[in-house]
């Protein structure tokens, strides 16, 4: 890993780089998408078999065969073990706790001259989940995307997810039915993502998109924004850790790894005001990379994209790792709560050293679909609101309009809007 102090003439030329370590080459790929977009508009099924053909090596001889059956997922769950059983329902359970939580609410206020002016809730229609797929697919990632919905209340949820020659993911499947889930689609890709947002004979048309993919699904959900409603464009997966003196170095090393073992791209980051402790990480991460299933994934991350930067105090550290923003934040200090007034960009915050990342990935109860590459400036993680809307109330009596309507007339002739000044002067006293 690069290390980096504040103090260097080159920092700042350094820490520049570090900012841009989600931005991926949309624009490199868009010519494709945006083919493959186009012919999935006017083909549907046809081309989106064409697409499974050429990008997960099997044909389908029918459209049915694009859907998975309920009854597969059925056997799916119950052909899991026990404890795996109990580990996936423990998930749903806290997630599903964690998101009522979340839920708006409609309101009405009724003023003391008859108006009343409130808000309506409501969920999308239907919503599309676009959940990576094949040999290594994430079952957290369907419940992540599909208990919100069904919390928010969504009627009708449609999956998509990628199968390379044809084979599904058995624990996917599992967890497909936890969710309740009918209607599921052997569709991945930028292909997915067309489908759900304009939809084909077999695939219906969403109101919104979400899920996690690579650039090309990230690009086909930019390009569809508008069509349909999508929760984020999310890049690759990163993680920065807050610690000081007192932090444990083999706590910090793991957690780094827990990220750059996901994605040669994914950042790994530890800002720390101890040079001591940012050695002893150094030592630990090489000592755990040699016992990684996916070392070779994980050494090129942490050797590429990976850093410790070692500032004067922790003020600093605070500040520089709000400029970064990232996706997963892990604050390892001797009172972690202390620093949260001060922490504004993260998509999701763990304190204190009995609290690692993965644990916000699968039983904790928020959202593991956080935004990446410092959009955690702007964007929130995925949670019930990404799948409802909100329609403003307002109802004027008589009394209330004549108590408001002139300043409203006034405003429409300032305007030179004389159709809106009159519709409203018609109907005052």
């Amino acid at each position: 890993m690069q290390v980096l102090q504040t103090t260097q003439k080159d920092f700042n030329d350094n820490f520049s780089e570090l900012l841009t370590r989600g931005k991926m080459d949309i624009d490199g790929v868009s010519a494709i998408v945006t083919g493959i977009i186009g012919a999935i508009k006017s083909e549907g099924d046809k081309a989106v078999k064409k697409d499974i053909a050429k990008f997960d090596k099997w044909e389908p001889s029918s459209s049915d065969e694009l859907m998975v059956s309920t009854e597969a997922m059925q056997k799916a769950y119950d052909n899991i073990d026990a404890q795996t059983k109990e580990a996936l329902h423990l998930s749903y359970e806290r997630i599903k706790s964690y998101h009522e939580k979340l839920m708006p609410k409609s309101w009405l206020d009724y003023e003391k001259n008859g108006n009343v002016l409130g808000q309506k809730v409501t969920p999308v229609d239907r919503a599309g989940l676009y959940i990576p797929g094949g040999k290594a697919a994430y079952p957290s990632s369907l419940l992540m995307n599909a208990i919100p919905a069904i919390v928010a209340g969504v009627e009708e949820i449609v999956v998509c997810t990628p199968t390379p020659e044809n084979e599904i993911n058995e624990l996917l499947l599992a967890a497909a039915h936890l969710c309740g889930i009918e209607k599921m689609y052997k569709v991945g890709g930028a292909s997915a993502v067309a489908a759900m947002a304009y939809g084909t004979e077999t695939i219906p048309k969403v109101d919104v998109i979400t899920g996690p993919g690579n650039i090309f699904v990230a690009t086909a959900k930019k390009l569809v924004y508008g069509e349909v409603n999508i929760d984020m464009i999310a890049g690759p997966s990163e993680i920065g850790i807050l610690a000081d003196s007192d932090a444990n170095a083999k706590y910090i090393a793991i957690d780094l790894l827990s990220q750059a073992e996901h994605d040669e791209m994914a950042s790994s980051i530890l800002i720390t005001d101890s040079a001591s402790l940012a050695d002893e990480v150094q030592t630990e991460v090489e000592n755990y990379l040699q016992k990684l299933s996916r070392e070779t994934i994980a050494r090129k991350s942490i050797q590429e994209r990976g850093a410790i930067i070692v500032t004067k105090d922790m003020d600093e550290a605070v500040e520089l790792m709000n400029e970064i923003a990232p996706e997963h934040l892990e604050v390892m200090t001797q009172n972690p709560h202390a620093l949260l007034p001060f922490i504004k960009h993260a998509g999701a915050i763990f304190l204190g050293e009995n609290t690692p990342e993965p644990i916000g990935d699968y039983v904790a109860g928020p959202n593991h679909t956080l935004p990446t590459g410092g959009t955690a400036k702007f964007y929130s993680p995925l949670s019930v609101e990404h799948f409802l809307k909100k329609s403003s109330i307002i109802s004027m009596s008589r009394e209330g309009i004549n108590a408001i309507g002139q300043q409203c007339a006034k405003i429409a002739n300032i305007e030179g809007l004389t159709a809106h000044e009159e519709s409203v002067r018609v109907r005052l006293d």
